[in-house]
């Protein structure tokens, strides 16, 4: 029988792996505004909150960032669009999540 052991499976005088660091809901907030915000200007609709993964909460920034979005497209073309996207997507989940997170329940 041959026993082959994986590097860092634990173990005496196995290395230590430390684990990832977890990422700020404000980060994944502002990804995934971003994200679904660009689906929402380059298709035309909005779907669901819950099937896109948002909160309540999360949903609200991406209309606002949607709204702005179609906004500096008209004017500017969908590069400016993208990039708005991207700076208000950060800018306002930084916002929301600035005291620790939501305070009015799991859905906001």
């Amino acid at each position: 029988m041959l026993v082959t052991a994986c590097a860092g499976s634990g173990g005496a005088g196995a290395p230590s792996t430390a684990s990832p660091s977890a990422t700020p809901p404000e980060v994944l907030c502002a990804r995934i505004v971003a994200h679904w915000s660009r689906e929402v200007l380059d298709g035309g609709t909005y779907g669901d909150y819950q099937s896109m993964g948002l909160s309540n909460g999360q949903y609200d920034i991406l209309r606002s960032v949607v709204d702005d979005a179609r906004a500096a497209k008209k004017r500017e073309g969908t590069d400016a669009a993208y990039e708005l996207i991207d700076r208000q997507s950060r800018e306002d989940c930084a916002a929301r999540y600035r005291s620790g997170g939501p305070d009015k329940g799991p859905w906001r």
